[in-house]
């Protein structure tokens, strides 16, 4: 494997719908306006899932339109913190989603162990943008046969400064959904057998949920960073 070859969790991580940009900004807008817009967009969605051709992702998996069955275990994914804090949350949340090890979890695991990361408010929740970061069960195989894992370290988070100002403007508005916009930057140091490897730095912006007097929870990610 060439050595600056990336992961495939990461490749698949580059290429977004348009449904997906369409929806970091309903969660902006959500978490300072109230849910109505939010809703409305997820009853309509289903029409927006056409996938951007790119030659450059080979094995960049389809987004899974379910979550995998608890009863399959988590493998290596950590279980979600005890937070209340979004920065705290959202940190925890990019390690996650930055971090992998096909030796040692399956597929099917490393899936339910990001649900379980995920608001159980079904009309917020956008499962389908975070299982769309893990490769196709193909691809993932073969990770496994390389045994190929990733870690990952957060270096800081904050709010975007787009979202400061509109919670500026209207304070009040993000208690309707209580979704932050939050982005960390880091690194992905990612590892094969034969001594392969890499690393990079990497940045996300999330949509975390952190209720008063409840634990935050992950409620999608952006196609672009937010600065």
């Amino acid at each position: 494997m060439p050595k600056r070859s990336l992961s495939p969790l990461h490749r698949a991580t580059t290429h977004w719908t348009t449904g997906r940009r369409i929806l970091v900004a309903a969660m902006v807008i959500t978490a300072l306006l109230g849910a109505a817009g939010l809703t409305a967009w997820f009853t309509s969605r289903g029409g927006q899932t056409k996938t951007d051709a790119s030659p450059a992702a080979p094995g960049a998996s389809s987004p899974a339109p379910t979550a995998p069955k608890p009863s399959v275990g988590t493998g290596s994914v950590p279980a979600p913190p005890k937070l209340t804090d979004p920065l705290a949350y959202a940190k925890a949340a990019a390690v996650m989603l930055w971090s992998y090890d096909a030796r040692t979890t399956s597929r099917d695991q490393h899936l339910a162990g990001m649900n379980a990361w995920m608001t159980r408010e079904t009309k917020y929740t956008d499962w389908t943008a975070i299982s769309g970061q893990v490769p196709d069960p193909v691809l993932w195989s073969r990770m496994a046969d390389n045994a190929q894992y990733a870690t990952a370290a957060v270096g800081e988070a904050h709010f975007p400064s787009a979202f400061k100002q509109a919670l500026a403007e209207n304070p009040s508005a993000i208690t309707e959904a209580y979704i932050y916009a939050v982005t960390v930057t880091g690194k992905q140091t990612i590892a094969w057998k034969g001594g392969g490897g890499g690393a990079e730095d990497r940045a996300v912006t999330l949509a975390v949920q952190c209720r008063p007097s409840s634990d935050c929870a992950l409620v999608s990610l952006a196609p672009s960073v937010a600065p």
